[in-house]
């Protein structure tokens, strides 16, 4: 296990973290994630200043940013020091759908439903001229209304971010607000059917199909049978 602190040794856990998982015969996520669980095992006593520079040099010298921000959620007094300023250091580079939603689910939007961070900040997010940080506002929802990641359904905070989004076209951000809105129809169908009436001049058809369509059925695409 490795134990000092200096970033020279992240530096040598983080490639040796990476080696490992390039070494896999095939890549797939639940290998990787062993891989990971077994290093976070080993440090669990670990400083969380060790912990912030592993992560960082998995996103930046090894490009395996879901797996930074795995080591970060999984490692708890870590995860505790997580706040503005470090959430936004770790999203700088966030550049397609993976990485967005990998930042958005494993980290900004579990530290904002725990009170780490304000909704300004979302808020924020979601005027941005980036798309993707547009849709890491959306897509931080998910915590607030997931069972699995604690959420109890947050109708006036999903809303407003959702408010915030309704007129943006970007077909990321578009999949984004069908989604939380989706997501949201579990707890309260009757706000998401007011939200569609209210803004139906705004939403793009898709938004509009698919949250009907699991209004009325359950599921996004009933034709499919799947979400």
């Amino acid at each position: 296990m490795v134990q000092p602190l200096e970033t020279s040794y992240a530096s040598k856990a983080a490639l040796q973290i990476d080696a490992k998982i390039r070494a896999l015969p095939v890549l797939k996520t639940a290998a990787a994630r062993a891989i990971r669980r077994q290093y976070s095992h080993q440090l669990k006593q670990a400083n969380p200043a060790f912990i912030l520079n592993l992560a960082r040099e998995l996103i930046e010298r090894h490009d395996q940013r879901w797996l930074a921000y795995e080591f970060i959620r999984n490692h708890k007094i870590t995860f505790q020091k997580i706040g503005k300023a470090e959430l936004e250091e770790l999203g700088q580079g966030i550049n397609s759908w993976d990485t967005t939603d990998a930042f958005a689910r494993i980290l900004a939007g579990p530290a904002w439903l725990n009170g780490q961070v304000t909704d300004d900040l979302i808020h924020k997010w979601a005027h941005s001229e980036n798309l993707w940080w547009r849709r890491a506002a959306l897509v931080s929802t998910m915590a607030l209304n997931k069972r699995s990641q604690g959420g109890k359904g947050d109708v006036a905070r999903t809303i407003t971010v959702c408010s915030l989004l309704v007129s943006d076209q970007e077909d990321m951000v578009v999949k984004a607000m069908s989604w939380a809105l989706r997501e949201l129809v579990v707890h309260d169908p009757e706000a998401v059917s007011e939200f569609l009436i209210e803004h139906e001049a705004e939403l793009s058809a898709r938004v509009k199909r698919e949250v009907r369509n699991k209004l009325k059925t359950g599921l996004k695409n009933p034709k499919w049978r799947s979400e």
